[in-house]
C-alpha cells in the first residue's frame, strides 16, 4: 500500500484571507482612540506570516507601540482560530482535483492537521471534503486538547497515527510548515512542502524537506509519477 498524508491548512485550504481579517480585526481594536496606524496590504502582510516576522513585529511596523504590539499579538492568538473568522477559509486551487486524482490511484489517503476536531468537521461539511477522508484516517486534535507548540504536537499526532494505521510499503508527507517536515522526518517519512501555504521556500529550506512544490496537486502528480516508473 503507498500513503499519502496530507497537511489541511495550506495544500488543502487557503488561509490567508482569515489571518487578514483577524489582523485588521485586531489592529483596530487594540488601535487607541484618534492613534493613527498603517494598515498593511494583504500581500504585505502574508509575506511578513510566510517569512515568519513575529507578530509582535508585525505590530509595531503597522503603527503600534511596544505594550499595544504585545496585546495584539495575543489577541491575534485567541481569535484567529475562532468562529466566525473560518468563514474566510477557501479551497486551495486544484486542490479537491487532486483529492479524487489520489482517490482514483488507489492511494491510502490521510489528513493530519493541527486543527480541532470540531474545526476540521466544520471545513469537511462546508467544502464536503469528509468524502476523500474516512474517520480512521483522520488526525486531528481533540476539542479540549490543551495545545504546546505545533512543532511538539504534529510529531505526537505522527508518532500515533504511524502506530494505529496499516502499515504500507511507502508513505509521503505533504505540508507547508516546519511541523509537517519535522513530523515526518521524525518518522522516516518522505517531506514534501508546498509553498501555497504560511511558509515560503526560504522558511522550508531550512527544515530539509526532500521536495519542495508549488502546491497540493503539484505534490501528488509527483507522487504518482513516482508510483507509475518502471521498476
Amino acid at each position: 500500500m503507498l500513503r499519502l498524508i496530507t497537511d489541511f491548512d495550506g495544500p488543502i485550504i487557503d488561509v490567508s484571507e482569515r489571518y487578514y481579517k483577524v489582523y485588521q480585526y485586531c489592529l483596530q481594536k487594540i488601535r487607541g482612540s484618534g492613534q493613527e496606524v498603517r494598515e498593511l496590504s494583504k500581500a504585505e502582510f502574508w509575506q511578513m506570516k510566510r517569512s515568519r516576522v513575529p507578530e509582535k513585529q508585525i505590530g509595531v511596523i503597522s503603527g503600534l507601540d511596544e505594550a499595544q504590539a504585545q496585546e495584539f499579538s495575543q489577541l491575534r492568538k485567541k481569535t484567529v482560530h475562532t468562529q466566525p473568522y473560518f468563514e474566510y477559509d477557501t479551497l486551495a486551487p486544484g486542490a479537491v482535483e487532486a483529492l479524487s486524482k489520489v482517490q482514483r490511484a488507489g492511494i491510502d489517503l490521510v489528513v493530519m492537521t493541527m486543527r480541532r476536531q470540531r474545526e476540521l468537521n466544520y471545513a469537511f461539511k462546508k467544502y464536503d471534503l469528509g468524502r476523500f477522508f474516512p474517520e480512521n484516517r483522520c488526525y486531528c486534535l481533540s476539542n479540549d486538547y490543551i495545545k504546546t507548540r505545533d512543532t511538539d504536537d504534529k510529531p505526537l499526532l505522527m508518532a500515533r497515527a504511524v502506530r494505529e494505521l496499516p502499515s504500507a510499503f511507502d508513505t509521503w508527507m505533504v505540508g507547508d510548515t516546519e511541523a509537517d517536515i519535522i513530523s515526518a522526518k521524525k518518522q522516516g517519512i518522505k517531506a514534501i512542502a508546498v509553498e501555497c501555504g504560511i511558509r515560503d521556500r526560504s522558511q522550508q529550506k531550512l527544515y530539509h524537506p526532500d521536495l519542495i512544490v508549488k502546491d497540493f496537486s503539484s505534490a501528488v502528480n509527483l507522487v504518482l509519477e513516482q508510483v507509475l516508473q518502471p521498476a
